[in-house]
């Protein structure tokens, strides 16, 4: 049967400047790197992607600048399928990341924030338009948090469901809080949110009731190699993570989200979904290049079906 229902994600767009190298240089000191990959990236783009790749209808509110980039990050979109009829084009440049990608799969990433900053209520309103009841509204925090919490309130009141990815970690305003279904953080998000440095499964299992209150819904801890903690309906679980052989992480945590938004939509409680989102990742890993690695609904598939 079809998905009748939508992900909408309202979120940011950075041209990615991928740098793979041995080891990060320590300071002061000017190393080389190995080879260097242009891509395109940001949170809300990559998890758009995502979720078109698995064969979701994806609409794709933001800013781009009017710059070589900008139009680079619109047409890859639309090169996975995403709907970018609704993207902002401000003067000005697009936004940017730097990441160094280790060979153990390690991956540290600087961003400027860019056309990124410009996103503001008038693209939520517009996101509003075309929202309906039982839509996914994907948001981060790489736009204002103030837009962001905005957009949380609309899509309440037009009976979307809100999964927020609070990465980068910042304060977001308790009562707006209270009207997410679902939030994804990683493990140093959680201890920003938790109070408290969340290094293992044991101590993010102790925590995660307390944020999950703190947000009304349902909460997911991604611990990487360590798989996730989920916690909804009062009950937790840890989702182990897959064995594979890691290339790099870029987007990982990203296609977790992607893949679970087409497990809800497509009827799988909670549970199922969050291990659907695993085998996604799991698949993501094991290539390069953020957005062209994430995988195709078949190839998710086949690694869940194993289970």
């Amino acid at each position: 049967m079809p998905v009748n229902n939508k992900v909408i994600v309202i979120g940011a767009l950075n041209y990615d400047v991928c740098l793979k190298l041995k080891k990060l240089p320590e300071e002061g000191e000017t190393n080389f790197a190995d080879s260097v990959e242009y891509c395109s990236g940001g949170k809300g783009g990559n998890q758009a992607v995502q979720a078109a790749k698995l064969g979701l209808r994806t609409c794709m509110f933001g800013c781009i600048g009017n710059d070589l980039s900008g139009a680079f990050l619109k047409e890859n979109l639309e090169h996975f399928g995403v709907d970018t009829a609704y993207l902002r084009v401000i003067d000005g440049s697009s936004g940017m990341s730097v990441a160094q990608s280790l060979y153990d799969g390690g991956v540290r990433a600087s961003v400027v924030r860019g056309a990124n900053g410009a996103v503001d209520q008038t693209d939520v309103d517009a996101a509003a338009g075309i929202m309906e009841a039982g839509d996914i509204v994907v948001l981060q925090l790489e736009i204002p948090v103030s837009v962001a919490e905005y957009a949380i309130c609309k899509a309440k009141e037009k009976g979307g469901y809100v999964i927020l990815n609070a990465a980068p970690a910042a304060p977001v305003s308790e009562e707006v809080l209270k009207k997410v279904d679902l939030l994804i953080v990683n493990e140093v998000e959680a201890g920003f949110y938790a109070g408290c440095k969340i290094d293992s499964v044991g101590r993010a299992e102790l925590e995660i009731h307390r944020m999950a209150e703190r947000c009304g819904g349902s909460c997911i801890v991604t611990l990487g190699k360590a798989g996730s903690v989920l916690r909804t309906d009062g009950k937790s679980l840890h989702i182990p993570s897959k064995q594979v052989k890691a290339v790099e992480s870029t987007g990982a945590g990203d296609s977790y989200i992607g893949g679970i938004c087409w497990a809800l939509l497509n009827g799988m409680d909670l549970f199922h979904a969050a291990a659907f989102a695993t085998c996604c990742s799991a698949k993501t890993v094991c290539r390069t290049g953020g957005q062209p690695a994430m995988p195709s609904l078949s190839e998710a598939m086949a690694m869940y079906q194993k289970e």
